[in-house]
């Protein structure tokens, strides 16, 4: 009795499996047409590394990252995410940035409770060819003279 069950529900498995659609085959005939990027706009650095050096226990330091848009077409910058809370990039998100024209972007790292090196990174998204581009500041926080000297 086992055996013939088994063997039925088998049977009604393989069924199901051969009633089953065919997975579709891929269009070569006519692939994607390659969107045409000769006139997007480009954003070009000056550097995307910054190193600070050696910087004062629990401080703050800035820098500035100028960029040029080397496309045809105006430059949105449309986010600028950082990887840590103590980074926080401002972006020019209030304008387009035209053809040959230079922008900045302004970076505040907040060193408070952590010497020693570090390297930190944001993302700057926009509408250019060349997006993402990521973007690094990194150097060394003193020791905590503080504690240090009690």
């Amino acid at each position: 009795m086992k055996r013939v069950l088994l063997m039925t529900i088998a049977c009604c498995l393989f069924a199901v499996k051969g009633f089953g659609q065919e997975p579709a085959k891929e269009d070569t005939s006519n692939p994607p047409a390659k969107e045409d990027t000769s006139n997007a706009p480009e954003i070009t650095f000056e550097e995307t590394v910054h190193d600070f050096g050696m910087l004062p226990f629990k401080g703050v330091a800035e820098c500035e990252f100028t960029f040029v848009n080397t496309g045809k077409e105006p430059l949105i910058i449309q986010n600028c995410p950082s990887t840590c809370g103590c980074t926080v990039p401002t972006c020019p998100k209030d304008k387009p940035i035209k053809p040959g024209e230079k922008g900045t972007i302004k970076v505040k790292y907040n060193n408070t409770n952590m010497p020693g090196t570090f390297s930190k990174q944001f993302t700057v998204i926009s509408n250019a060819k060349n997006s993402p581009v990521r973007v690094i500041i990194k150097g060394e926080v003193a020791a905590n003279t503080e504690t240090a000297a009690k």
